[in-house]
């Protein structure tokens, strides 16, 4: 472990340091690059506002609602026939939104039933084997300046549904 913590602990300013080392050899204005860079990156970070707003807001809606407690209860005995703890439902839903929201909602799972209970284990596997999706789609597609996204949007959210069929039928298939 001591090596990994001395790594660690000088990988930064080693990388730092070639970084200058290097741009003084090639006589190019590292901090004039520096900040031209940090500009355009609080210009991104402004232009990229609204579309966090709105999912936020949309997250929020959702959860405050009780939209999403309603269609849970509504869809409880067939997930419960077919196997699916109904406790589960809200991270599926969600982790395509937003990362934090679905590890909040996983932390809240493992510390109510436990790490090694079998929905605290398919929380976290459902958590690594999905991703989020449209936090992705309104970021990075935003940024860039994308507007037609019905493809990569499909796709995504086809991804993230194999992903949390997957995750349900390995951890059912290992732990269940």
């Amino acid at each position: 472990m001591g090596i990994i913590t001395t790594i660690s602990t000088w990988l930064i300013p080693c990388f730092i340091a070639i970084v200058l080392i290097v741009s003084t050899w090639k006589r190019v204005p590292a901090y004039e690059m520096f900040v031209e860079g940090g500009k355009d990156g609080v210009r991104m970070a402004f232009s990229l506002l609204p579309f966090l707003v709105g999912m936020i807001v949309a997250i929020s809606i959702l959860r405050s609602s009780g939209a999403l407690e309603a269609f849970i209860q509504l869809i409880s005995p067939f997930l419960t026939a077919i196997g699916i703890p109904p406790d589960i439902i809200p991270l599926a839903l969600v982790r395509p939104i937003s990362g934090t929201a679905a590890l909040g909602m996983t932390t809240e799972m493992i510390g109510t039933h436990g790490p090694d209970s079998f929905i605290g284990r398919l929380a976290s596997t459902m958590q690594g084997s999905t991703d989020t999706t449209l936090y992705i789609l309104t970021v990075y597609f935003g940024a860039v300046g994308i507007r037609k996204m019905n493809y990569a949007l499909k796709v995504g959210l086809l991804a993230d549904l194999v992903g949390i069929i997957a995750s349900i039928i390995i951890v059912t298939l290992l732990f269940g």
